[in-house]
């Protein structure tokens, strides 16, 4: 019995180094099948700013955009007042074709902001909410031992007595005349 509790133990322990070794194959056959060759990484560059939607094709020679605009230039196909309707656009070099689905949102009231810009702003807000907890916490910390003076306070003077509380009508205390008739009723022990 005990031998067998330890072959288990051992395998165990054996099986707990390996997880390690395993993890490390793992990420090592992963980030080689990521691989990808210089051909599949020719993506479409998109820059959209108020209404105005830029795309740039990375294919070296003579392009040709469909759909077609007189705003396309080169490798670079510019869509001014864009209605936010999705678009199927094609950059087209010789033999090579990329395609590209477009569905971006534009708006004309929108203002960018960069990520310092919302920083700020995140960090102002906390600064603002710590001041005002920390004059929250003072004012309210001098007040703790003051009688406030609202409707349903009472003038303190001397400490009055309060008078006994009402009996209840219905559990009167048993009189001395009428003994035997609660004399017959014996305590249960439970």
């Amino acid at each position: 019995m005990v031998e067998k509790s330890k072959r288990r133990r051992n395998t165990r322990m054996r099986f707990e180094l390996s997880l390690p070794l395993l993890g490390l194959l793992l990420c090592a056959v992963g980030t080689a099948a990521q691989e990808v060759s210089d051909e599949e990484l020719r993506e479409l560059q998109v820059d959209i700013s108020g209404t105005t939607v830029t795309v740039v094709c990375p294919l070296p020679e003579d392009i040709t955009w469909s759909p077609k605009s007189s705003e396309a230039q080169g490798n670079t196909y510019v869509k001014e007042n864009h209605d936010s309707s999705p678009l199927n656009l094609t950059c087209t070099s010789g033999s090579d074709k990329i395609q590209m689905y477009l569905k971006a949102r534009v708006c004309t009231n929108c203002r960018e902001l960069d990520t310092l810009t919302v920083t700020g702003i995140i960090i102002a807000d906390l600064l603002i909410t710590l001041g005002v907890l920390i004059l929250v916490y003072y004012f309210s910390k001098d007040r703790k031992g003051r009688p406030s003076a609202g409707a349903g306070s009472r003038p303190r003077g001397q400490k009055m007595q309060r008078p006994p509380p009402v009996p209840n009508p219905d559990y009167e205390p048993i009189r001395k005349g009428q003994r035997e008739v609660y004399a017959g009723l014996e305590s249960r022990g439970f």
